[in-house]
Parts: structure tokens; C-alpha cells; sequence
């Protein structure tokens, strides 16, 4: 059978994404196969097979580190019958935090709590970098140097997201986090006084 035939390609792409624990991008999939692909031509067969899974349990999703499989949302409450695995929980303080990061990105930890109008717990910022969703991506040029933090892309894999054009409206992002299901639920972290307003927090998207 030709390497570059559609149908074996897409036994090849479909049994490899099925298999593997991590997203894959484009250009892994190329390196499956001795004669590389276009990327029209991966794309056309990764289509054909969301198709293919449409309506089953396990979809095939397209998520910022590249394509994978997963168990549908709804299909997770069986899951967790046979492999018990509580989404962890986080503080309001966690949530405010992550959503001023994402939505305002890159921030220090003074826009952080110049937005949030409290001082903003090194707990909490740590507890994020150990979730990977957040990183330093630089230093703002003003006196002192404080980094600047963004969120990563293992940020967007756990919300089943591509980009953050599709981040969900500010509102939503609590909700969202909490229903992950992580392999490894993040270090513990302590709420801190908490006295933000509602109005305060939806600054963040403005």
C-alpha cells in the first residue's frame, strides 16, 4: 500500500493519536510516515477522522499543543467510577488570579493586585507555575524588573482550548477550570482574605 495513501494514513494518524498521552502537532505526525505529507493533506485526513468520531463517546479534538483524543465531558462521570478522579478545587483567590493573567497577559504581580486590590499570595503563583499554566515570559521595563507572567499552552490543553481567542467569557472561566480533570491535582492552596468586589474582578476583560 502506498505511504501516502489516504486510508492508511489515517489508520496510521488515528492509532498513533489514540495511543499517545500528549497532543501531537502537524509536525509530528509528518514523521510518521517515510514520505512526508502536506499539511492541506494531514489536516483533510485529522477532519476525516473527527467526522469519523463525531457522535461517540472519544472525540478527536484540536487543542493548542496540536490534535488529541479525549472522552467526552458528559463520559467522564463513568470514567470516575472505575478510575476516581475529583477535579481539584480552587480558591476564589486562585481563579481571580489565573483569569487576571489570561485576560490581561503579560502582568506582573502588581497589575495583579492593583486589580485585584489585595497583595497577592507567592502561594498562589506558585501553585499555578507547578499547575503549568502559568509562566514568565520576560521582564517589564520599568524600575525593578518584575517578571511578567502569561499562561501556557498546557493552560489551553486542559481547557480543550486552540488558542486564547477562545478563551470563554470572563464570567465562565471559574466554572471552566473547575470542571478539569487533572492527572495530578495542583499543590494546596490556602484562600486569603478575600475582599474584591464582583465589580473589581470584571475589570480584568475591560
Amino acid at each position: 500500500m502506498p505511504t501516502l495513501d489516504s486510508g492508511h494514513m489515517k489508520t496510521v494518524v488515528e492509532a498513533v493519536l489514540l495511543v499517545s498521552p500528549e497532543p501531537l502537532p502537524l509536525s509530528e505526525l509528518k514523521k510518521l510516515f517515510d514520505e512526508e505529507p502536506s499539511s492541506d493533506a494531514l489536516r483533510r485526513v485529522l477532519e476525516d477522522l473527527r467526522r469519523d468520531w463525531q457522535g461517540r463517546g472519544v472525540e478527536l479534538t484540536h487543542v493548542a499543543s496540536g490534535w488529541r483524543f479525549r472522552a467526552r465531558p458528559e463520559i467522564q462521570k463513568f470514567i470516575d467510577r472505575i478510575s476516581p478522579q475529583k477535579p481539584p478545587r480552587y480558591s476564589r483567590a486562585v481563579l481571580e488570579t489565573l483569569a487576571i493573567i489570561a485576560y490581561r497577559q503579560p502582568c506582573t504581580r502588581g497589575d495583579i493586585e492593583e486589580i485585584r486590590g489585595v497583595v497577592v499570595s507567592p502561594g498562589i503563583i506558585k501553585a499555578l507555575e507547578a499547575r503549568g499554566w502559568i509562566d514568565i515570559v520576560g521582564h517589564k521595563e520599568v524600575p525593578g524588573h518584575p517578571e511578567l507572567f502569561a499562561t501556557t499552552r498546557a493552560f489551553l490543553d486542559d481547557l480543550n482550548l486552540s488558542s486564547l481567542e477562545e478563551l470563554p467569557p470572563l464570567d465562565d472561566l471559574g466554572s471552566l477550570v473547575e470542571t478539569v480533570h487533572a492527572a495530578v491535582a495542583p499543590p494546596a492552596v490556602t484562600a486569603e482574605p478575600d475582599p474584591v468586589v464582583v465589580e473589581e474582578s470584571r475589570r480584568v476583560a475591560a
